[in-house]
């Protein structure tokens, strides 16, 4: 009688338990004035449910890893621009150096503004939710129904800033590219037909929104794979770059200026991926891993020679 009292009393605590406790992964109570209030639902933007399934302030600063994935995002536009300006300006074109650096110019401001407008308003920083798993960039997909017929919906921004803060900043970068760049353009550009003069600014009111789309469906998977998607990407557009430059040994190298800033700028991109990658937890054995940072382009030099197309042919000719 009295271990059937014991239950009893068990099953009525975890029933009101159970009743206090919110439903889902991302269901909150908003606390107010040290008490928690009101019905479970989405917590306000800056704050995320705990463990104990109240809405609770955000007070945290991004990890590296954070900034690190932050700076990615704001890298890809700036790499188009270049890329673009370049492609548009012609060889013979004096302007691209300029619009190069109004490019630079822009997304270095457009950062500055971005930072200056988030929380807390006014400084360079930023306070941030930690990012827990890969769900948390698609609250969306997990708004529970706690009676299988009304859902409870629960979507917020648990990843608070990371997933909005790039947005801000791709609209920043839009908005004083049309400010500058026009203008630019039409003084400086006197090379260039009247059709080919606005053809770089013309591409980014493509890549923009391909961008925007990008972080809006993609966020979550590019916070993870960025690391990775930087290395590989940079050691393709490397091996692409030396191999139209028809660059086979240190002499062609160092040749011209720009082949070394371009070697360079790649070698950026693959230290900005291996400390991505190993989040510099253990610097005596995460720095080390940076001299690995000229192998590719050392490789491809060394290599070169073995692997020219007319010496394959010819080879090929004479039976050997």
């Amino acid at each position: 009688m009295l271990k059937a009292f014991c239950l009893i009393i068990i099953w009525a605590r975890m029933a009101v338990a159970i009743s206090l406790t919110c439903p889902g992964l991302y269901c909150g109570r908003v606390m107010i004035n040290g008490s928690v209030e009101g019905d479970c639902g989405v917590c306000p933007r800056g704050e995320r449910a705990n463990i104990q399934k109240v809405c609770e302030r955000c007070t945290g600063s991004p990890e590296l890893y954070d900034w690190l994935y932050l700076g990615f995002m704001a890298m890809l536009p700036l790499v188009l621009h270049w890329f673009f300006i370049e492609w548009y300006s012609g060889k013979k074109s004096s302007s691209a150096l300029l619009q190069h650096i109004t490019a630079t110019l822009e997304c270095s401001v457009s950062a500055v503004v971005t930072l200056l407008v988030m929380e807390p308003v006014g400084m360079l920083s930023i306070r941030s939710c930690q990012v827990q798993m890969l769900s948390d960039w698609y609250t969306m997909l997990y708004n529970p129904s706690p009676d299988y017929i009304n859902t409870l919906h629960c979507t917020q921004e648990a990843v608070y800033p990371l997933y909005t803060i790039v947005l801000i900043y791709y609209a920043f970068c839009l908005v004083l590219m049309m400010m500058l760049r026009p203008l630019l353009v039409k003084k400086i550009a006197c090379g260039l037909g009247k059709s080919d003069r606005f053809k770089s600014i013309y591409a980014a009111l493509y890549f923009f929104p391909i961008l925007t789309v990008l972080q809006a469906v993609g966020g979550g998977l590019l916070y993870y794979a960025f690391p990775y998607i930087i290395l590989v990407l940079s050691l393709i557009t490397l091996a692409v770059y030396m191999s139209a430059s028809e660059i086979q040994s240190f002499k062609n190298l160092v040749a011209k200026k720009k082949r070394l800033v371009v070697l360079f700028s790649h070698w950026l991109l693959h230290a900005y991926g291996i400390v991505s990658i190993s989040r510099l937890d253990k610097l005596e054995q995460d720095l080390p891993l940076l001299v690995l940072v000229p192998g590719p382009a050392l490789f491809y030099i060394a290599t070169a020679k073995f692997t020219e197309p007319s010496r394959i042919m010819s080879e090929g000719g004479n039976g050997h």
